[in-house]
């Protein structure tokens, strides 16, 4: 029986497997597959069918397979023994054989299937290629004009891709409108909808200040001065650690720059938000010192097998060093990711007495 023959399909599909690189063999696979379902659908098939495509000329098969039996019950689904040795001899009970049938019509419908299965695989390649683009670019900085913007989600317009930007990776103090330009980190690369990647997008992240001031000052991009860590209370305040081995390197005035000009381009970025750069050291103490500016310190003192440090300060400077709401220890807790505790010099002399008084007493 003739099959039903389509090289220019196959010419079609060399010709995406050297543009898109979607593999010839693939497609066919996913075409014979659709077909088996569309034949069952235009013709309320009961049999087991089987469809395969000439890889060189695009002919396609359609078999009906049966079992082997010693007596055909179902037509259907089976063949006697004494009708399959006349396809093949060697045939025996419970083989299944191939018997090839053409059906009526059946070539404009595979043209049709064969149409939409490239049509759904080319998106879903294109999607595919996307989603890896992206998600080699985590940790980076895109720009997006705003789409959506509610309390809920701001949606960006990244070019190939929708970006989602949740209200926890907003920063509080921001206000979005649509048509406005911003960047943002690349936080994740998602699977949305029908397969069609989401990029997350932060303005929220501590990376989100890291990358900004990669970008703004050269020293770091070249790796002459190192970001130690990034602690963050966005839209308000962030402190940055920078070190650099080589010692004729001012870290902190690096990132700072003349009349502060580079932290301010990052701080105009983040619509306001203060950033505190500090030297980061290997010695806690002084780190942990450090970190507590503007506030001035007296004393640290550190358990390290607990991480914890109990600074001391002057009284006038005990409000300085919690910070509001106690914002610039926490920020400090977690650049240094140690537990501080502060005192001022009056209640850390009063701690002193009273555990001089438990113990005489």
């Amino acid at each position: 029986m003739k099959a039903i023959d389509n090289k220019e399909l196959i010419l079609a599909l060399e010709e995406l497997e050297k543009e898109k690189g979607i593999k010839k063999e693939y497609l066919l696979e996913s075409i014979e597959t659709a077909l088996v379902t569309a034949y069952k659908r235009n013709f309320d098939a009961l049999e087991n069918v089987k469809v395969v495509m000439d890889k060189q000329t695009g002919a396609t098969h359609v078999y009906s397979v049966k079992e082997v039996m010693e007596t055909a019950n179902d037509d259907a689904l089976e063949i006697s023994l004494e009708s399959a040795k006349k396809i093949n001899k060697d045939l025996k009970l419970g083989d299944t054989v191939d018997i090839e049938i053409v059906p009526k019509d059946f070539g404009r419908i595979a043209a049709q299937t064969a149409k939409q299965v490239i049509i759904q695989k080319l998106r879903e390649a294109e999607r595919d290629i996307l989603y890896t683009e992206f998600n080699d670019r985590k940790g980076e900085i895109v720009s997006g004009i705003i789409q959506k913007a509610d309390k809920n989600i701001v949606v960006l317009d990244l070019g190939k891709l929708e970006g989602i930007m949740p209200t926890k990776e907003q920063i509080p103090t921001e206000k979005y409108s649509v048509n406005d330009k911003i960047k943002g980190y690349v936080l994740d690369v998602e699977r949305g909808e029908k397969g069609a990647p989401q990029v997350i997008v932060s303005r929220s992240h501590p990376d989100f200040v890291r990358k900004l001031l990669e970008f703004e000052i050269p020293e770091i991009y070249e790796g002459l001065i190192e970001i130690k860590s990034v602690s963050r209370d966005p839209g308000y305040r962030s402190k940055v650690a920078v070190y650099s081995q080589n010692p004729d390197i001012d870290p902190v005035g690096s990132c700072v720059g003349q009349r502060g000009i580079r932290i301010q381009n990052v701080i105009n970025e983040l619509n306001g938000e203060k950033i505190d750069v500090i030297e980061w050291n290997q010695d806690p103490a002084t780190f942990i010192a450090t970190s507590l500016l503007p506030a001035k310190i007296l004393a640290v003192d550190i358990k390290e097998d607990e991480k914890f440090a109990q600074v001391i300060v002057p009284d006038d400077q005990l409000s300085l060093a919690i910070g509001k709401a106690g914002q610039n220890v926490r920020l400090a807790a977690k650049l240094t990711n140690w537990k501080i505790d502060i005192k001022s010099e009056t209640q850390f002399r009063e701690m002193l007495t009273k555990k001089l008084e438990s113990e005489e007493a």
